[in-house]
């Protein structure tokens, strides 16, 4: 059985839908992520649900694809999550929120006090606490696959985000991270694990599935080769369109983006040109059904102790994100596997960690020192 008898949610809003062709899809805001109203309502509607909390990422730069592919695609960037988060604070209580920050063109003092600006009108709630919130601590979210990310994960995360294909290759890397912080001494209980889902909800599996289907054929393939290009650290745009994937050496792009899209084109017999709609329409790991049989895999995620919940991702806005919390989350709720009410005020106490972790500094291998946490 799982540790924890609830799933939790957060919402993966950056892009606000992660799917190319979403802002070509009948009834979707193709204005979204940049839109402030639209970000309004949703993370009303989100915390009308009682989502965990709202997710900002970020990118450092434009994504590094041709114009051509950018020209195409709502998802090349967003607001700034600073920015945004600070103006989503005042139209909300208790939702979590989460962003991204980089300290490879920031000195860490200046990240740091832009946390600790936003402090006061976050009313101190969610991870973007400094000074002695009360929370007591910001939660620290962390996000790699590679030996070297799972080890960070091990040492210093108190919510991992992924992108396991499968069910078992997610309950393999929980199992994995959590033996790491066994073996560091810290409490595996101090981790949640929340792998992002592409969701895709309706009435029948049927009207699931053409749903999906008609996102997927809205992706140009312009946007989808540029988005494939990105995810495997390699320009395949030279190659037959209808030729398979060549080799693909090893890069410095994502090793889980790169290793999903490689394992799809081998396992399907995917040409690039499957492959590029695959990648623009997002390949990840999606949940396309009826609520009913949605709440179920849910269920057997958190009970065989794959997740601890998931980052949801929405094909589309409004109506993708709508379907979602009219839909599943009443039937999550309805079975218990999610709450009906929140039972604190902050993030730290929506993820059901009990008191604080302690932090020392240990040597490793690969730093001088370590931020741990226990």
């Amino acid at each position: 059985m799982a540790r924890h008898r609830q799933l939790h949610l957060g919402a993966f809003m950056r892009p606000a839908a992660i799917h190319t062709g979403a802002w070509r899809y009948p009834g979707a805001d193709p204005h979204a992520n940049f839109s402030l109203e639209q970000m309004r309502r949703s993370i009303r509607r989100l915390e009308e649900a009682k989502f965990d909390a709202f997710f900002m990422a970020d990118h450092l730069a434009l994504l590094n694809m041709p114009i051509a592919a950018l020209m195409r695609s709502h998802t090349v960037t967003s607001f700034e999550p600073f920015t945004l988060l600070s103006a989503l604070s005042t139209v909300t209580e208790r939702i979590g929120l989460i962003a991204t920050a980089s300290t490879t063109f920031d000195a860490p003092y200046h990240i740091a006090r832009r946390f600790a600006s936003l402090d006061p009108s976050l009313k101190v709630r969610g991870p973007l606490n400094i000074a002695r919130p009360p929370q007591g601590w910001p939660v620290i979210v962390q996000a790699g696959a590679s030996p070297a990310g799972r080890q960070l994960a091990a040492e210093t995360a108190e919510v991992i985000f992924g992108a396991p294909p499968t069910i078992e290759a997610a309950r393999s890397f929980n199992a994995d991270v959590r033996s790491r912080m066994a073996a560091i001494g810290r409490t595996p209980d101090t981790l949640r694990y929340l792998p992002g889902a592409f969701v895709v909800v309706a009435e029948s599996m049927d009207e699931a599935l053409e749903r999906r289907a008609t996102l997927d054929s809205l992706v140009h393939y312009d946007s989808g080769i540029g988005s494939l290009n990105s995810m495997l650290g390699f320009d395949v745009s030279g190659h037959d369109p209808d030729g398979p994937l060549p080799e693909i050496p090893e890069t410095e792009a994502g090793r889980s983006q790169r290793e999903r899209m490689v394992n799809l084109a081998r396992k399907k017999g995917l040409t690039i040109r499957e492959l590029a709609r695959a990648a623009g329409s997002y390949s990840g790991f999606a949940f396309v059904g009826t609520a009913t049989s949605i709440a179920d895999e849910m269920q057997e995620w958190l009970e065989t102790e794959a997740s601890d919940g998931f980052n949801v991702m929405f094909p589309w806005i409004p109506g993708g994100l709508d379907e979602m919390v009219d839909k599943l989350v009443p039937e999550l709720q309805r079975r218990g596997l999610f709450r009906r009410e929140y039972e604190g005020r902050t993030l730290r106490e929506h993820l059901a960690f009990r008191g604080l972790p302690t932090v020392s500094f240990r040597p490793s291998p690969a730093r001088s020192s370590d931020f741990i946490l226990r």
